[in-house]
């Protein structure tokens, strides 16, 4: 009868709508779950019948979901993860560099105070003396803040290293899921879950670098680089790697027996964000330190081999310029002493025309990679306001990055969250109209029987 076979699609039909109702419920605080619904049709009669209809039936189970809202959320943690990683670095030298003990400014300014005081009694050796140690503790000064920008490399790299084989697994886990959700497409398999888990896995691959995501007919994720090399096609996932064979290090991209170079300043996310650090931020604040170490010490020692020191001989260079390393970049001349300090200018004991011209050094220019032509005595300070201009700059685009991520965030669940109400509704209705068809199936039963009884 077709009034049964109504009824009993509607029931049927409604025990989908109830099972993926039940399936939503069950994931409702599960990290990256899609919420899942059933679309229905009506069953067209037969051509040629005066029926209402065959009933209803599921034309599919739908996977409620906006490509463009994921791919704003992918785009989002790109950036976050971007400025995040920065963040760290940036705090940490501006705290080293802006202390008051422990920052270049306060050395420079110690060591011309020393030779300020000296010049009150040119001849005492205490303040002679005084004038070396503050020497060595400047010389100090400058390998210790750069020590600290030598241990950020090494932190940098670390960090990009651990990351490497992070990022080479996601990717494969990606071009595995693409094989799995196109065998189990063509079986008529619900790959729900499966694309779920690949989601997952772009999203976290997102946070590590900026990418381009394009869905293919097959239902496989092709995936790539904002700057276009390629990282997952179909089951094809590439290798991350870094070449050291030519000195400086290259990341490169491996794919099918193809190689591309990556500018890793250009990545964007993690990876990006410790690139454009090393080689924006904390490589020219190296040099600028080296520099600056580099310029007061020949200038000092210039100058002091213009004068004469208390037994009347030429002045000795008091500053040794170190290449960096273990031995810093600066230190004091192995075994320099106050009576080698050249402070005369005529041999004369008492005179001071040399110191004169040593302390005047401070307010000399000297030229610096990353801040430009500065007088010495403010060299440091323009160094810490740049990496303070720096720093809060990149703290704005991260408060940014991260509302806009929340935001993203929001707007996915808005549409592929579970809400628990909605969900609520859905059972009422379905079970509803899974009663109303049982019902049906009741009355045509009574029809039925009414009839047989009717032939006795």
């Amino acid at each position: 009868m077709t009034i049964i076979n109504n009824a009993l699609s509607g029931a049927i039909a409604a025990q989908a709508a109830l099972n993926a109702a039940s399936q939503n419920v069950a994931n409702l605080q599960t990290p990256g779950y899609t919420r899942q619904g059933v679309l229905l049709a009506a069953i067209a009669p037969g051509s040629g019948t005066r029926q209402a209809g065959n009933g209803v039936e599921v034309s599919s189970l739908l996977r409620i979901s906006d490509a463009y809202k994921t791919q704003q959320m992918w785009r989002a943690n790109a950036e976050q993860g971007r400025y995040a990683t920065t963040q760290p670095y940036l705090t940490q030298l501006e705290q080293v560099m802006g202390d008051d003990k422990s920052s270049l400014s306060y050395g420079v300014d110690n060591f011309f105070k020393a030779l300020n005081a000296v010049g009150e009694e040119p001849t005492s050796a205490p303040l002679r003396g005084q004038v070396v140690a503050q020497a060595g503790a400047l010389a100090e000064s400058f390998n210790s803040i750069y020590q600290v920008t030598r241990n950020q490399q090494l932190s940098v790299q670390q960090q990009r290293d651990a990351i490497v084989p992070k990022f080479n697994t996601l990717t494969q886990n990606i071009a595995a899921l693409n094989t799995r959700i196109v065998a189990a497409s063509a079986t008529g398999t619900n790959v729900s879950s499966l694309i779920d888990e690949r989601d997952m896995a772009i999203d976290s691959l997102s946070q590590l670098a900026a990418l381009e995501v394009l869905e293919q007919p097959d239902g496989s994720r092709a995936v790539s680089l904002k700057s276009g090399q390629p990282l997952v096609v179909g089951n094809q996932a590439a290798s991350l790697g870094i070449d050291t064979s030519g000195g400086t290090p290259q990341m490169q991209v491996t794919f099918a027996r193809s190689v591309y170079g990556v500018d890793d300043t250009a990545v964007g996310g993690q990876i990006g964000g410790l690139g454009t650090f090393e080689k924006n931020v904390l490589q020219p604040l190296q040099d600028s330190i080296v520099s600056m170490a580099s310029q007061l010490a020949t200038r000092i020692n210039d100058q002091l081999g213009a004068g004469t020191d208390s037994a009347g001989n030429p002045g000795k260079p008091m500053f040794a310029i170190n290449g960096g390393g273990g031995g810093g970049i600066l230190s004091v001349s192995a075994g320099y002493s106050a009576d080698d300090l050249a402070l005369s200018a005529d041999g004369t004991p008492g005179d001071s025309a040399n110191l004169q011209m040593l302390v005047d050094i401070k307010n000399q220019t000297i030229t610096l990679g990353s801040v430009g032509t500065v007088i010495l005595g403010d060299a440091d300070t323009q160094l810490v306001g740049k990496l303070a201009i720096d720093s809060q700059q990149n703290k704005s685009l991260l408060n940014t990055a991260t509302t806009i991520r929340q935001q993203s965030e929001d707007d996915w669940a808005a549409t592929s969250g579970v809400n628990r109400d909605e969900e609520a509704m859905n059972l009422v209705e379905f079970q509803n109209m899974y009663q109303a068809n049982m019902k049906v199936i009741a009355v045509a039963n009574s029809l039925f029987d009414a009839t047989l009884a009717m032939f006795g």
